[in-house]
């Protein structure tokens, strides 16, 4: 072949280099499809990671003492993935990495605050390019008066982050100074001077949650009272009102999943009405519990040896919790223990 045939060809390899010089990113994707890494809402499938793959992503922030940790808590509940006191600097690179999760991470709530405030100048400049990547964000501010933030850092006895010598009103003055600009453009701005813990976590249930009720998770764990009351408990029930299975010999090898044992526990006088009778009870508990923002809740069965009756009560108990609605997990701490 001639060095004129070869040319057109020499030239028509190299074209692509030389547009992708001068257009960039979309001929990158065409060029070298050998590169890694999510392409974060370019509006393009880029490198097998689609759009809808980006993470939707919440930036909390505000004044020190005026609630974010609740905040950010409150959305872990929910099912967010939270990141305390990330740098700005590095929040297009979380959302990139959620974007690579195949939907595994749909949702980062990162709190951003003035521990980083070397990093903070930064944040505006990760907005913008957020924004120029369609990334949904929405940043939530955290607000309070002066009278209420002084109260509550004396009341934990506890310096303010930018007080240095001086005050508790100097370093909060300070940082309202520093959060001026983030705080007009909040999306939604909650003043926390008056709220408790519940009425703040309600306020954010009402933006997050959407329409579906707050989810309660339940744990129903049986026990022994021999070796002691579960420190985790909420609710403590006793199953020793009901004769003890240990005391027949033909039972005494089983516990309390066995059908033998659990029929010869439910016949007894009073352990079915036991059971509908609290089960009616943990409705009331439970819509009471959601109402205050509280997501989990550990119910302990107990008896004597944690093997025959808190057994067979707790299996009932958290199939009617299940029955319900109630996302439960059963534990028997106890049983094999003897």
């Amino acid at each position: 072949m001639t060095e004129h045939e070869k040319q057109p060809t020499a030239e028509r390899d190299q074209a692509p280099r030389e547009t992708h010089k001068e257009t960039g990113e979309d001929h990158t994707r065409q060029d070298a499809p050998r590169e890694s890494g999510a392409q974060v809402g370019t509006g393009v499938e880029g490198n097998g990671v689609p759009e809808t793959a980006i993470p939707e992503l919440v930036i909390i922030s505000g004044m020190s003492g005026a609630g974010r940790s609740t905040a950010a808590k409150c959305l872990e509940d929910l099912g967010w993935f939270v990141v305390d006191n990330l740098p700005p600097a590095l929040i297009p690179t979380m959302v990139e990495l959620g974007a690579r999760s195949q939907g595994n991470v749909a949702r980062i709530a990162v709190v951003v605050d003035v521990r980083g405030r070397r990093f903070f100048d930064n944040l505006r400049e990760s907005l913008a390019d957020l924004d120029s990547r369609g990334v949904t964000r929405r940043i939530v501010f955290l607000e309070s008066s002066d009278e209420a933030l002084v109260r509550r850092f004396e009341s934990v006895r506890r310096p303010h982050p930018l007080q240095g010598d001086g005050r508790i009103v100097d370093g909060i003055a300070a940082e309202r100074q520093l959060l001026r600009e983030l705080r007009g453009d909040a999306d939604l701005v909650i003043d926390t001077s008056s709220l408790n813990v519940h009425e703040l976590r309600a306020k954010m249930d009402a933006q997050f949650a959407g329409e579906e009720e707050p989810e309660l998770r339940a744990t129903v764990m049986s026990f022994g009272y021999k070796y002691g009351l579960p420190v985790d408990a909420d609710l403590v029930v006793d199953c020793r009102f009901l004769p003890n299975p240990h005391w027949v010999p033909e039972l005494r090898p089983f516990t309390g999943l066995n059908d033998e044992v659990a029929s010869y526990v439910f016949n007894q006088p009073g352990a079915k009405e036991f059971l509908d009778r609290y089960a009616e009870l943990l409705q009331l508990i439970a819509t009471g519990y959601r109402r205050e923002g509280k997501r989990y809740v550990t119910i302990a069965v107990g008896c004597t040896g944690g093997k025959h009756r808190s057994v067979a009560m707790s299996e009932k108990l958290a199939a009617r919790l299940a029955a319900e609605g109630v996302e439960t997990v059963v534990v028997h701490r106890d049983m094999g223990r003897e």
